[in-house]
């Protein structure tokens, strides 16, 4: 006695297998273009030529002896000088959330009365954070990561072996 093919379950099984692997594929292939990565640097020279020039200015911040503290506390951030005496009229910080770049935050501030830096956040930051300090004519910069929110004071200070 002999059956039609279709009527038969293994049939459909060894049909079932490799047609489900053909809409995987499908559906990472649509998944991996609707979000494409946006961490990849496309030319490589040009940002080590970059990465040099980058790595300069933090040994320079460290030959002059620059050091921040900061502080979050009631949604309010404050950034102090700690390491030298010198004022900077501004002070350009940026926060860099390591994977998603939408939720990163550029602010450009001038000091108080004592010298520190403040500014009002919309919301606490949390989580852990790049943060870059920069003067406003850029000579220098500072770059560190940070986990916040933390109680007590985070010293910001240069780090010329690390990015």
């Amino acid at each position: 006695m002999t059956t039609n093919w279709y009527k038969e379950p293994w049939a459909w099984l060894v049909f079932f297998l490799p047609f489900s692997a053909v809409v995987a594929g499908i559906a990472t292939f649509i998944i991996a273009n609707d979000d494409p990565d946006p961490l990849v640097v496309g030319d490589y020279y040009k940002k080590g030529k970059a990465i040099n020039l980058e790595i300069s200015k933090i040994k320079l911040a460290q030959k002059q002896g620059m050091k921040f503290s900061l502080t979050t506390k009631n949604n309010e951030l404050v950034i102090r000088p700690t390491g030298i005496e010198k004022e900077f009229p501004l002070l350009h910080v940026a926060f860099y959330h390591p994977t998603q770049e939408s939720k990163d935050i550029t602010y450009t501030l001038t000091p108080d009365g004592d010298g520190a830096f403040r500014q009002h956040l919309e919301t606490m930051l949390e989580g852990k954070w790049q943060i870059t300090l920069l003067p406003f004519d850029k000579t220098w910069k500072i770059q560190n990561t940070i986990h916040l929110p933390q109680s007590s004071e985070i010293d910001i200070v240069p780090f010329p072996d690390k990015k």
